[in-house]
């Protein structure tokens, strides 16, 4: 009797499981993909390297939290390639000093797809519009003038990555 009892609640706990898992173990790639190409991404816009921001951002994520060989070109030898294309890139001003006559804060937004293809042609992943956003301020003071949209996209990059690896990988 204690023999059925022990055997029962094992089969108890292991049918009902949390549902976590830990990070990197559920995957929407196959496990034969060991390899991935990310080629430096495309664009339709007319902004100073966003699309290298986001390529080697990416390429970082991918470097971090995966154990996924890496190739910055597009190679036919890899399993797998992922292919991004900046499709837009806005900056809209978001509040005006009436000090000045001049905006003080801005919205940078960019929207971007991704492909991820298997070296047979099947597609692996797809986001066909993904939007990231970045507040930034502007200064007046020429003296202490620093541009600050590139450290805008560079912050964005590093979300974007965080984002698109994530959704990429786990099964969520």
């Amino acid at each position: 009797m204690s023999l059925r009892i022990t055997i029962l609640l094992a089969l108890s706990t292991l049918f009902t499981g949390c549902g976590y898992h830990t990070a990197g173990s559920a995957t929407h790639l196959p496990p034969n993909v060991h390899t991935l190409s990310v080629p430096i991404f495309t664009t339709r816009v007319q902004a100073f390297h966003t699309e290298m921001a986001f390529t080697q951002a990416v390429v970082r994520e991918l470097n971090t939290r995966t154990r996924y060989r890496i190739a910055n070109s597009d190679s036919p030898d890899t399993d797998a390639t992922l292919r991004g294309t900046i499709l837009t890139q806005t900056i809209t001003p978001l509040t005006y000093d009436a000090n000045s006559s001049q905006s003080s804060s801005y919205l940078v937004a960019v929207t971007a797809r991704l492909i991820l293809t298997a070296h047979d042609g099947t597609v692996l992943y797809r986001n066909d519009a993904i939007t990231f956003r970045e507040q930034y301020q502007s200064t007046q003071d020429l003296s202490s003038f620093i541009q600050e949209g590139s450290p805008a996209i560079s912050r964005m990059s590093r979300d974007f990555a965080q984002t698109v690896v994530s959704d990429m990988l786990e099964s969520f």
